[in-house]
């Protein structure tokens, strides 16, 4: 008998005896803050544990307030301001029950990480990503395509960012509702959406893959970017380079903490919703380990601030290191960012209805920077972010024309975008509040010590 084993192997087995033997613990606290209920975790410590909760969270679309990050040595303790969507601290039991079956002693540390855009699992769905050059009316295009090769898109998610466009897409056969596995199929879909995202100036950097993964899909669109290095392009053709998202990028500050062994990184910028998940799940696979962290997000702001090193326990060693760093962090916050105006699409699901919706948008002039396809039940829920095709916001005349055709009771404008100014210059920020002791404040906010004001 081979006894052997990797010490890969045996790093794996030695972490699921350890969660084994200390599970995580939840507790869901709604007594101690008047605004917001707090989620607390502790477990032993493994890698990415820090983004399955947080993943686990965002995915039950619980916005995130607060949080007080500490998981030096082999054990890690979270506290998560949330509230509901109505910005309420949680009542739902249901939801309640989700927290604690999600993250607690029934996950036994096996956290989902499949759950978004509406797909209950990619098993029951083909995937097909898609990465290439972003220009009016490909979306249309990519729908289109799909469509005719009878596939029903069952979910999907696109962003865009720096000229540069994403998207997964789940669907199944539109005859017998199952996965498409057919080989020859499979190879006609990727060879003609290749065509699709190549046109006419991408002939080396496009790329579309199909399979049966499940990684998460949000998780997964940071990773295609990610791969593509837009965080190390600049816009082309002007497109979304000239509508003023330069005023309101994102302020992103590292350095080395010397004497803790630390590299600290404090990051600024507007709130919106998952903004923790998107710097968490970048660090995370940057390959870097979040020690300690603070998030507030309490008002039109944000600022979080972590402790972390690599894996191998080193901080951030060069300067080329820092800024790749720190121009990846701002790209992972400007990626989901609202360019555009939200529509909202709510209607009976048909074959093609993603196809017609977008070529209207295409000849109307209208561009798509983010979109989040769904279908629960037989009920189409989409939104999209739009712009025209220079970037620039839509005129009243081009919704309602765009509206009146689609149908005005199943498009619904939605004025909740967020704003594009830039954020208020507060004087709250300083470089030397970053290296100062941080085991009172730890201690503080997990609520281990009482305030003395």
């Amino acid at each position: 008998m081979d006894l052997w084993c990797s010490s890969t192997e045996v790093d794996e087995e030695y972490e699921k005896l350890v969660m084994r033997m200390n599970p995580p613990r939840v507790t869901i606290d709604n007594s101690s803050s008047r605004t917001a209920t707090l989620v607390k975790v502790e477990s032993a410590n493994k890698q990415g544990s820090l983004l399955e909760v947080v993943q686990v969270l965002t995915d039950l679309n619980l916005t995130i307030t607060r949080a007080y990050i500490s998981s030096d040595g082999e054990w890690f303790m979270d506290v998560f301001h949330v509230v509901d969507q109505d910005g309420n601290k949680l009542s739902d039991v249901e939801v309640i029950d989700r927290i604690q079956q999600s993250l607690g002693t029934r996950a036994f540390g096996i956290w989902p990480l499949r759950r978004s855009v509406g797909v209950q699992a990619a098993t029951e769905h083909t995937v097909i990503e898609l990465i290439g050059r972003d220009r009016p009316g490909v979306l249309s295009e990519i729908f289109a395509v799909l469509a005719d090769l009878k596939c029903n898109v069952v979910a999907s998610e696109v962003w865009t960012h720096k000229s540069r466009m994403a998207s997964v897409v789940y669907v199944t056969d539109e005859v017998t509702g199952l996965p498409i596995d057919d080989p020859d199929r499979l190879s006609k879909i990727k060879q003609l959406l290749s065509y699709v995202l190549k046109g006419n100036h991408d002939r080396r950097s496009a790329n579309t893959v199909v399979s049966m993964g499940g990684t998460h899909t949000e998780r997964r669109l940071h990773q295609m970017m990610y791969a593509d290095r837009d965080y190390d392009r600049e816009d082309v053709d002007g497109m979304l380079g000239d509508t003023g998202s330069d005023r309101s990028k994102p302020f992103v500050a590292v350095e080395n903490c010397a004497e803790k062994g630390y590299s600290v990184v404090n990051i600024w910028c507007k709130d919106r919703p998952k903004l923790l998940f998107d710097t968490v799940c970048t660090l995370t696979d940057m390959q870097y380990v979040v020690f300690h962290g603070t998030v507030i997000a309490e008002g039109p702001e944000a600022n979080q601030e972590y402790f972390i090193r690599h894996m191998d326990g080193s901080p951030v060693s060069s300067e080329a290191e820092r800024q790749r760093l720190i121009h990846c962090l701002e790209a992972a916050i400007e990626r989901r960012s609202s360019e555009g105006l939200r529509l909202e699409l709510c209607s009976e699901d048909r074959m093609g209805l993603l196809s017609d919706v977008t070529r209207i948008f295409r000849e109307n002039g209208l561009s798509v920077t983010r979109a989040e396809v769904a279908t629960r039940g037989s009920q189409a829920m989409n939104v999209f972010y739009v712009t025209d095709a220079s970037g620039y916001p839509v005129n009243t005349q081009t919704v309602e024309a765009v509206r009146s055709e689609i149908g005005l009771t199943i498009l619904h404008v939605k004025d909740d975008v967020y704003s594009k100014s830039p954020p208020q210059e507060s004087g709250l920020f300083s470089l030397g509040t970053l290296f100062r002791s941080r085991s009172e404040k730890f201690l503080f906010n997990l609520g281990l010590i009482k305030s003395c004001s």
